[in-house]
């Protein structure tokens, strides 16, 4: 971990619905990392999906959160507020020479994908529009149509997470070329949540175990960018009564649900597994 003068974490909630027991006890996890470290906490709210990203579901994620019994410094940022700097960094990777537009739909790529190294992993892009040119008319021209970063084929991604241990990913082998830009106009995860963490100064990232890839992803990210990438802490998921992950429809196990129910904040972390 970063050293105490240094140290800023971060929580990134997603305002798509309500708040159930896995987020607390991984955004209270991100609170002891950095109360520990003698650094500071900050609060983003990345609210970048249109469609589903409700005002209602962003009310009630500071309310839940504040009754959960977390703290955060200085004003909360809000992604969508922030299309000019993705855009900004969008521009610097398409100068670095590291994406290419891309025009293949959802459908074009699952037809013509081959099949994932094992079963119930992820979908390698064919690479069908690699060698398409970085050439519009004009810049609105150039945000109207989907980006992809040019993964390094057979390079290994290895780091050490602060929870799991060492990690390693095959570039092309377990993930394809990704997604950094949407034809909608907007960033997609892996770039806004580089962006983000660069422009705050995040040192390191505390999430569920579930975006153990994605940080493979970020890294070549924060490489390309000739940017430091943040440490990373992988918490466990918290599962249902099932073994599935929680959804945000999360019944019982919804934080709105437990409070109403009588339970303590004090009690959450003791609810959860590590």
């Amino acid at each position: 971990m970063n050293s105490a003068a240094n140290y800023v974490g971060r929580v990134a909630p997603t305002p798509t619905g309500y708040m159930h027991l896995g987020h607390a006890c991984t955004f209270l996890q991100a609170q002891r990392r950095a109360k520990d470290a003698g650094g500071k906490l900050l609060l983003r709210i990345e609210d970048l999906d249109q469609a589903r990203c409700k005002s209602d579901f962003v009310d009630a994620l500071e309310e839940d959160l504040a009754w959960a019994g977390l703290n955060w410094e200085g004003e909360v940022v809000k992604q969508s507020e922030r299309l000019d700097w993705f855009r900004e960094v969008l521009g610097r990777l398409r100068k670095a020479g590291v994406v290419y537009p891309c025009s293949c739909s959802r459908k074009d790529v699952a037809e013509a994908v081959r099949a994932p190294h094992v079963e119930g992993g992820e979908l390698i892009y064919p690479g069908t529009c690699r060698q398409r040119e970085d050439a519009f008319q004009s810049e609105a021209d150039a945000l109207a149509i989907n980006w992809r970063f040019r993964v390094p084929d057979g390079e290994t991604i290895w780091f050490v997470d602060g929870r799991m241990g060492e990690q390693s990913f095959v570039a092309g082998v377990d993930f394809g070329d990704f997604l950094v830009w949407r034809k909608d106009g907007f960033p997609s995860y892996e770039l806004a949540v580089v962006a983000d963490d660069v422009a705050q100064k995040v040192t390191e990232v505390v999430r569920g175990a579930d975006l153990l890839m994605s940080t493979a992803r970020q890294l070549l990210l924060y490489a390309a960018l000739g940017e430091v990438a943040p440490a990373f802490y992988h918490c466990a998921l918290i599962l249902d009564t099932e073994g599935r992950r929680l959804a945000k429809r999360a019944g019982a196990l919804g934080l709105r649900e437990m409070r109403a129910a009588g339970v303590l904040p004090e009690e959450l972390e003791g609810m959860g597994r590590r």
